[in-house]
C-alpha cells in the first residue's frame, strides 16, 4: 500500500515545475522596459552574455539577468553574439534581444565625401564622425602612401560616395573601401575608354579626371571641359589650369591666385610652367568626372572661361577666347588669369 505523503509529495513536485516552468516562460516573455526614445546596447569585442546581462538587469531593460545568461548558454547562442552599437526599441523580449545580438543588427552611420574634395578634406570629414576611430595621421601616413607606389601622395585614390559604417569601425578601414571602390570604377571607366584620348594608363585618367572635376561647376559641362584639356594634350599645349596652381600651393594659398603664382616654376602643379599632366590627382573625381576624362565630347574649343554663374565660355581661337575673358573676367578682376590660356 503506498504512503499518502508520497503521492502528496509527488503531486506537490509536479505541481512546483509547471509552476516553475510558467514562471520562466512568463518572465522569458516579458517585454523590456524602454524609455520613448529606446535603448542604446554597445557591445563590445570579448564582451560576454553574462555581463551584457546584468548591465541589461541594472538598467531596468530586462528583470532577470539569469534567464537570459542561461537561456544563451543552453542553446550556444552566447558564444555567436556580435559587437557593436544596437538600438533597442518597442517592446522587444529578452529573446529578440538576444536574437538582435546574434544577428548583428548594429546601427549604421554613414558619412558622405563629396566630389572634388581633397584627401586632407576627406580625413577632416571623418574625423569629425564621432562613431568613427581616427587612426589615420594625415594624407601623408604610410597606410595611405603604400596606396600609391612611386607616387608623391594618395590624392584622388579614393571615391567620394556615401558610406555606412559601424561605431567602433576606423577611418582608414572606411578609406580603404573607399579606394577599393575607387580601383573598380577606374577600371570600368578605363574599359570603356575613347582610344583617341592621350592618356597613357588609367592613372593619367584619376589626374585627368581630377582636374574636370574642380573646373565643373555646371555638371553637363564635364564632357566639354574634358574635351578641352584632351585636344590641348593631343597638341602639346600646357593645361594652364587654375586649380593644378592652387592645388600646388596648398596652405600657402590665401584665396587669391595671383600671377606670381602662376610664373613659379617650383610649384610640381603648376600646369602655366610644366607641359603635361600634374604629378598626381588634385581631388577625389567622381564617377561622371571619371567617364568625361575618357570619354570627352567631341568638339573644336580650345579655351574655357568662367561666366561667374559655373557655367564656361567655349571658344576655338584664341582670339575669341580674349574677348570672352574681357567681358567675363578682365570686368571683375585685373590680376586675373583665365582657365586655360593661349598654349
Amino acid at each position: 500500500m503506498r504512503k499518502p505523503w508520497l503521492a502528496l509529495g509527488l503531486l506537490a513536485l509536479c505541481l512546483g515545475v509547471a509552476l516553475g516552468t510558467l514562471w520562466v516562460l512568463d518572465r522569458w516573455q516579458q517585454p523590456a522596459t524602454l524609455q520613448a526614445g529606446g535603448y542604446t546596447l554597445t557591445v563590445g569585442a570579448g564582451e560576454s552574455l553574462a555581463g551584457l546581462s546584468r548591465r541589461l538587469e541594472a538598467d531596468g531593460i530586462i528583470d532577470n539577468a539569469l534567464l537570459l545568461d542561461l537561456y544563451g548558454r543552453y542553446t550556444g547562442l552566447d558564444g555567436r553574439i556580435h559587437r557593436g552599437e544596437y538600438r533597442l526599441s518597442g517592446a522587444p523580449t529578452a529573446a529578440e534581444i538576444l536574437d538582435q545580438l546574434v544577428k548583428g543588427a548594429v546601427i549604421e552611420y554613414q558619412v558622405t565625401l563629396p566630389e572634388g574634395i581633397t584627401l586632407a578634406q576627406a580625413l577632416e570629414i571623418l574625423a569629425r564622425e564621432e562613431a568613427l576611430e581616427r587612426v589615420l595621421e594625415g594624407p601623408g601616413d604610410p597606410r595611405l602612401l603604400a596606396l600609391a607606389p612611386g607616387r608623391l601622395s594618395a590624392e584622388g585614390l579614393f571615391l567620394p560616395e556615401t558610406y555606412r559604417y559601424r561605431r567602433g569601425e576606423s577611418d582608414w578601414a572606411l578609406l580603404q573601401r573607399a579606394h577599393a571602390a575607387l580601383e573598380t570604377a577606374l577600371a570600368e571607366a578605363w574599359a570603356e575608354r575613347d582610344p583617341a584620348v592621350p592618356l597613357a594608363d588609367p592613372y593619367e585618367a584619376l589626374v585627368l579626371a581630377s582636374i574636370v572635376e574642380r573646373e565643373t561647376g555646371v555638371p553637363a559641362e564635364r564632357g566639354r571641359i574634358a574635351g578641352v584639356f584632351v585636344r590641348r594634350l593631343q597638341r602639346g599645349m600646357r593645361l594652364q589650369t587654375d586649380p593644378t596652381v592652387i592645388y600646388g600651393l596648398g596652405a600657402a594659398f590665401d584665396g587669391n591666385l595671383r600671377r606670381e603664382h602662376l610664373k613659379d616654376d617650383s610649384n610640381p602643379w603648376n600646369t602655366y610652367r610644366h607641359d603635361g599632366l600634374p604629378p598626381t590627382p588634385i581631388a577625389l573625381p567622381g564617377l561622371a568626372a571619371l567617364r568625361a576624362a575618357l570619354q570627352p565630347a567631341e568638339g573644336t574649343a580650345l579655351y574655357f572661361v568662367a561666366r561667374g554663374d559655373g557655367s564656361h565660355v567655349f571658344s576655338d581661337t584664341l582670339e575669341a577666347h580674349q574677348r570672352a575673358v574681357r567681358e567675363y573676367q578682365l570686368k571683375r578682376r585685373a590680376d586675373y588669369r583665365s582657365t586655360p590660356g593661349p598654349g
